[in-house]
């Protein structure tokens, strides 16, 4: 009997050294917990899509919480987040909202084929093989890159051979900007006013421009003749637009004798 009833004190004391060991051992290699951190990232909605700049949603809650980014850079979250956030940082935060535009209008019945394409059907791909799938070495190849790309069901191919980008969809992650190899998609503010130039051909070989796309930019200038603000230049052939001195006046849509320039996108 006496050695039974040891045998449980000896067990009970081992037990409560242990306790008290672990305890010590959790105070001196505990990591120390950022609340406002966690708090966060509660509030974001987990996409790990990257709009924001990073990896994952716990990357941009630890960077927002040590105030090194704003807060109003998630884009999967909109308004609805930017508005907890508010709360939870004790801030004004207004939802930085962006959404995705094609910079091409080459469709299939206006762009010229390259020829026939028999290799992986993926617009990486091709454009690596032969350098897409048109005439135009700017447009784009109509494999769905970016559709893939897209977690939110914002982009489909349309029948035209473009995609085609739902505004209801799209959250302005960047994802589809990431995937295109041509470079033809661009994030803009939704509250855009001025023109967008929607071609992307810097060629300077002007007579083949149009033989090869007939909605593309043939580099004639009237654009920025037109533009009294000084907002419009011609970079490399494509017109850029400063948005701060942009006026909207929209006169360089007027003129632009293949519509290649587009107004109120978002409108």
């Amino acid at each position: 009997m006496n050695t039974i009833l040891t045998t449980i004190a000896v067990s009970f004391a081992i037990a409560f050294l242990l306790g008290l060991l672990l305890g010590l051992f959790k105070k001196i290699f505990a990591v120390p917990v950022n609340q406002k951190e966690l708090d966060v990232r509660e509030q974001l909605p987990g996409a790990n899509c990257g709009g924001c700049g990073f990896a994952g949603c716990d990357g941009y809650a630890k960077a927002v919480a040590e105030g090194k980014v704003a807060p109003n850079l998630c884009s999967a979250g909109g308004a609805e987040v930017a508005e907890k956030l508010s709360k939870v940082l004790g801030v004004t935060v207004s939802a930085q909202k962006k959404a995705a535009v094609l910079l091409c209008r080459g469709t299939k019945d206006c762009a010229k084929p390259r020829g026939e394409y028999k290799g992986v059907e993926t617009c990486a791909a091709a454009c690596q093989a032969i350098n897409g799938t048109k005439l135009c070495a700017f447009g784009c190849a109509g494999f769905g890159d970016c559709a893939a790309a897209c977690e939110f069901g914002g982009i489909v191919i349309g029948e035209d051979g473009l995609p085609k980008i739902d505004l209801a969809n799209c959250t302005g992650c960047g994802s589809c900007v990431k995937a295109c190899p041509k470079k033809l998609i661009r994030l803009y503010p939704v509250e855009t006013k001025g023109p967008v130039a929607l071609c992307q051909n810097r060629s300077d070989n002007k007579p083949a421009i149009l033989k090869n796309c007939k909605n593309a930019c043939i580099k004639c200038g009237k654009c920025e003749k037109s533009c009294e603000a000084g907002a419009l230049k011609l970079v490399n052939g494509i017109p850029e637009i400063d948005y701060q001195k942009c006026s909207a006046c929209l006169k360089c849509v007027e003129g632009c004798p293949t519509k290649v320039l587009a107004a109120r996108i978002f409108a």
